[in-house]
């Protein structure tokens, strides 16, 4: 494990991310109908941001700052540091991951907080601001949810896998992602799509999705609950050797991993735009 300062471990670092993030989800939640009538897009007329997103944001950074003024943060909507120097703690954020969700009332949408040290995420937090479910995890620790600790699943079939995904704004990309979409779903259980990636991280956490797949993810979507998913037993990779990262995040049990990691590389899915 990277070296941490003291006073800083990962269990403080993750009580610190718990009582932020709680706050985040609050303000996110009564901002919603305020929010929603500022609305502005980003990299495509479909990938949109709200003004809760954005108060959010500056709200944990201010919170995470105001206690911690040696710490960096990286968010979603501002972006910040890119590297953190050797034993500094870098928190990584999406204020409002499922902004779509958030936009038209649907109850999938979380503020998810990571502490990264040395380049590895010690501690996250991921709360759905819609119902108030949380889970968290720190490195070495387990992953929880009430007092709960949590395993993934124990599937042992491809054929009888329930797989979550999610697909990127661009068109060209949606157009790759759905000829990938079109090759796995004959040889799964099934698959689906509820537009967070965050907390589909966590329900693979909980076994409630038999593993997940995506590209085109940026690090604040995955930092918290890839560590979730990692600590409940989930094997969280990219393709062929790479780590987790934009070209692909694959998160399975060690009994799907391989055959989901083939399959994925077979059909291209780490291909296209």
């Amino acid at each position: 494990m990277s070296e941490i300062s003291p006073g800083s471990s990962p269990e403080e670092l993750l009580s610190i991310a718990v009582r932020v993030a709680r706050d985040a989800a609050d303000t996110a939640r009564r901002m919603r109908d305020e929010a929603i009538g500022d609305v502005q897009t980003k990299s495509t007329d479909t990938d949109v941001v709200t003004a809760a997103d954005k108060a959010v944001e500056r709200q944990v950074a201010e919170a995470l700052l105001a206690g911690r003024p040696g710490d960096t943060v990286l968010g979603e909507e501002y972006g910040g540091a890119q590297d953190a120097a050797p034993g500094a703690v870098r928190w990584i954020l999406d204020p409002i991951d499922g902004t779509v969700n958030y936009l038209y009332g649907l109850p999938q949408y979380a503020v998810s907080l990571a502490a990264e040290v040395g380049g590895e995420v010690v501690a996250g937090v991921v709360r759905n601001a819609a119902t108030g479910d949380e889970w968290t995890a720190t490195r070495g620790g387990g992953a929880w949810r009430d007092g709960r600790r949590l395993a993934c699943s124990t599937e042992t079939s491809l054929g009888q896998a329930l797989i979550g995904t999610g697909f990127g704004y661009d068109p060209r990309r949606r157009a790759h992602q759905a000829r990938v979409f079109t090759q796995l779903i004959t040889r799964v259980r099934d698959i689906r799509r509820f537009g967070a990636a965050s907390l589909d991280l966590c329900l693979t956490a909980e076994g409630k999705l038999d593993a997940y797949y995506e590209k085109g993810l940026n690090l604040w979507d995955h930092a918290a609950g890839g560590l979730i998913a990692a600590e409940a037993g989930m094997v969280v990779t990219g393709l062929n050797g790479a780590p987790a990262g934009p070209t692909m995040v694959l998160v399975a049990p060690p009994a799907l991993h391989q055959e989901l990691h083939d399959l994925l590389v077979g059909v291209d899915a780490a291909g296209g735009p």
